[in-house]
């Protein structure tokens, strides 16, 4: 053994480049999955003093949604420091002027108030559109593995019940 310790955790360090497609997806429940990503919580060598995030790159964050009435409800406050200097827009009217605006605050309040909090937000990329120059950098699609392990769960389950898997598309029962 090395005297400094096990150095072969190398890999283990490495970023990911996730990418995360917002469109119709909870403003809330997403923005808490992405700063699990650019916290590297997911990581068996996380440590909450260590940065060991990931790279997140979210597309389409114009279309993200919220429940029920808080389009019109939920409200962002500013102020310039002033009196009189209180700014308050509604959900919609910050997606109008600022299609990232919503999910990056939102991402930015579900982060650690920490030292480290700055360093790993820099590592988030949000585009309102679908395009975006990170193309040759992405490893990993949010989208993708979520269903492969949804698949795998329900293959585990159906195999510890007995019972067949459900068929991966639903129009095969018609054919």
């Amino acid at each position: 053994m090395p005297p400094l310790g096990r150095l072969d955790t190398g890999l283990a360090y490495g970023r990911v480049w996730h990418l995360v497609d917002a469109r119709d997806k909870l403003l809330g429940r997403l923005a808490q999955r992405i700063s699990i990503a650019l916290r590297g919580k997911y990581k068996p060598i996380y440590h909450p003093s260590v940065d060991c995030g990931d790279y997140v790159v979210v597309i389409n964050a114009r279309d993200v949604t919220l429940t029920g009435k808080k389009p019109e409800k939920k409200m962002y406050y500013s102020h310039s420091g002033w009196p009189g200097g209180l700014k308050v827009q509604s959900f919609n009217e910050v997606i109008d002027r600022h299609p990232a605006g919503p999910l990056k605050k939102a991402v930015w309040g579900s982060m650690p108030k920490n030292i480290l909090r700055k360093i790993q937000y820099e590592r988030l990329f949000v585009f309102a559109g679908s395009e975006h120059p990170f193309e040759a950098n992405i490893m990993s699609n949010y989208e993708e593995e979520a269903a492969a392990k949804a698949k795998e769960l329900a293959a585990e389950q159906a195999a510890a019940s007995g019972t067949a898997p459900p068929p991966s598309n639903p129009q095969s029962k018609n054919q």
